[in-house]
């Protein structure tokens, strides 16, 4: 069966601990293959991150257990890839 291969999430999180912290953290969960963490916004209190994440069968509550663990919230899963293979979106006229 061939499970989720890539989330990419928006997630809001303290400005500690850093963004280096959150994707060793991520990293090494089971299944893991990739992440990928961009600073979209800070403010005072907190920074907005776009979380991209690579691999085989990923476990969503355990990626989200392990973020509200460091103090992270998921604002919205912007993306989901699933199956044996990975499908890239394309550009269409609506778009």
């Amino acid at each position: 069966m061939a499970g989720i291969r890539r989330l990419v999430l928006d997630v809001l999180k303290p400005h500690q601990p850093s963004n280096i912290i959150v994707a060793k953290k991520l990293s090494e969960v089971k299944g893991i293959e990739g992440v990928n963490v961009a600073l979209n916004e800070i403010d005072q209190n907190t920074e907005t991150l776009k979380i991209t994440i690579v691999g085989m069968n990923i476990d969503y509550e355990t990626i989200k257990e392990t973020l509200e663990e460091l103090g992270a919230v998921i604002h919205s899963i912007d993306e989901i890839v699933a199956g044996k293979k990975i499908v890239e979106s394309v550009e269409t006229e609506q778009d």
